[in-house]
This record gives C-alpha cells, structure tokens and sequence, in this order.
C-alpha cells in the first residue's frame, strides 16, 4: 500500500486545513490513461466507500480503492519545496516504466 513520507503528510494536512476540509481524506487512485498507460490521480474526498482502504498518517488519512491498491503496493507519495524540485511526487518500485511528465507509468 502507498505511505506519505512526513513532508508529504505535513504538506497534505497543511492543504486540508487552508480548505478548511480537515474532515476529507486524500484519494490516491490509478486511472487508465497518460502516456506509458495508467496515471496517478490525487485529490481531497470525503465520500469513503465501504471497501475502500483507509490508512492514517498523523492527522491525515488516505484512501485508496480496491482496483488501485495492488498498482500503489510499496509506493510513496513525497513533497518537495525546493529550487530544482517542488510539488507531490509519487515513488512507485512496481512501475516498469514511468513517463519524464513523473504522472504515468506502466
């Protein structure tokens, strides 16, 4: 299953709060698609399904759905704020290929 490194989960729970949804949950969820085949989708949700998987970090949760868990396995969502690199990126051991946009992979 996908874990947050600590920036990722402080950068996340900052997002939640300045949308004053600290009651949403991230999805992390793979969708057919992109250049090498399926992409990554993120976004705040608060609509959790009863088979969906719920893992917490810190005050954040993050929910991922049946399909998309065995695509995330081992997987890492991380944050970056620097000068040559900003933004979520996702880690992904079981991606045999990625795509140089960091959003597909195969």
């Amino acid at each position: 299953m996908i874990t947050l490194t600590d920036a990722a989960a402080v950068k996340v729970e900052q997002l939640l709060l300045d949308e004053g949804a600290a009651e949403m949950a991230l999805r992390v969820a793979v969708k057919s698609g992109g250049c090498s085949g399926f992409q990554y989708d993120m976004y705040f949700d608060g609509d959790i399904a009863a088979d969906d998987i719920v893992i917490t970090f810190g005050a954040v949760r993050v929910v991922v759905d049946p399909a998309s868990a065995p695509l995330l396995e081992g997987a890492s969502l991380d944050f970056k704020d620097g000068l040559n690199e900003q933004g979520f990126a996702i880690s992904n051991p079981g991606a045999t290929r990625s795509c140089g946009c960091g959003k597909s992979f195969s």
